[in-house]
């Protein structure tokens, strides 16, 4: 009997160190970016001729910032470009949001040219300019009610009105990305404010278009996009055309979610926005 037993214990260890040597697995984790608090963040110089503000709404604050033309004439009236920035840019240091666009409007030589009021508002990080699916393939339905940061872009607007020198024929709105349905969905909601508008890689409710048909509309998209599929400006645009809109589209070859950055930089932008007038 003990001799049966040894031989058991042989066989086992023999049949042990025969099997193959399972895997070592090493857990993965996901890619994270990690921005820093907004709190750490410096403005950079060349921005620091927006003031900051805070608009208190009926439904929520909202910090923005503002850029004033350099000189103010009196009797003059002046344009005035709303930028609705993306998912990345949220918060609320009232910093982020001038990342993309900021540049832009503060270039001394494009102050010059076009002297301008120019409001970047700052959604908060767990809100949406619009609270749909940014990844869905196919138009949205606009959502009977405004979100909340939304909402306050829409009482923030008419106070700026009443406040300072603004030519109620020259009122623009640009987004990207998240702010790019933002755009969609603003003008949507209030055609007779906009004189021209400039949705970047975002999405609409198709069935707006008649509504919006009348505003001049440059839309850009990015063809590799895989964020916002091209489809979602592509198929806008192509309602827009069907009822006799205004509509510009750049759709850029090999360009992923950032078309923003050609966008933004294209020379031909602000001169023909600041031409479009109500």
């Amino acid at each position: 009997m003990k001799k049966l037993s040894i031989l058991a214990v042989v066989l086992l260890l023999h049949f042990a160190n025969s099997l193959p040597a399972v895997p070592t697995v090493t857990p993965v984790t996901p890619h994270v970016t990690v921005r820093p608090p907004e709190s750490s963040l410096t403005l950079p110089k060349e921005l620091c001729v927006f003031d900051a503000k805070t608009f208190t709404g009926t439904r929520c604050t909202l910090p923005y910032r503002i850029l004033s033309p350099v000189e103010m004439k009196p009797g003059t009236l002046y344009p005035l470009v709303i930028f609705l920035h993306g998912a990345g840019q949220r918060g609320e240091g009232n910093i982020r949001q001038l990342s993309n666009g900021g540049a832009l409007f503060a270039d001394p030589m494009n102050r010059a040219a076009f002297p301008t009021f120019a409001v970047f508002p700052q959604c908060p990080e767990d809100k949406r300019w619009v609270e749909v699916n940014w990844g869905a393939p196919t138009s949205h339905q606009q959502p009977a009610e405004p979100s909340d940061p939304m909402s306050n872009v829409l009482e923030l607007i008419p106070t700026l009105m009443k406040s300072l020198p603004i030519d109620p024929k020259r009122v623009y709105v640009i987004g990207l990305s998240m702010g790019g349905f933002g755009t969609w969905d603003l003008i949507a909601r209030k055609p007779e404010w906009f004189a021209a508008a400039v949705p970047i890689c975002g999405g609409a409710d198709d069935s707006t278009a008649p509504r919006i048909a009348s505003i001049p509309t440059w839309v850009f998209h990015g063809d590799k996009d895989t964020t916002v599929k091209p489809g979602r400006s592509r198929s806008m645009v192509e309602a827009l055309r069907q009822v006799g809109g205004k509509v510009k589209y750049s759709e850029l070859p090999g360009v992923n979610h950032s078309s923003w950055l050609q966008a933004l930089s294209n020379p031909d932008l602000l001169p023909w926005l600041f031409a479009q007038k109500r």
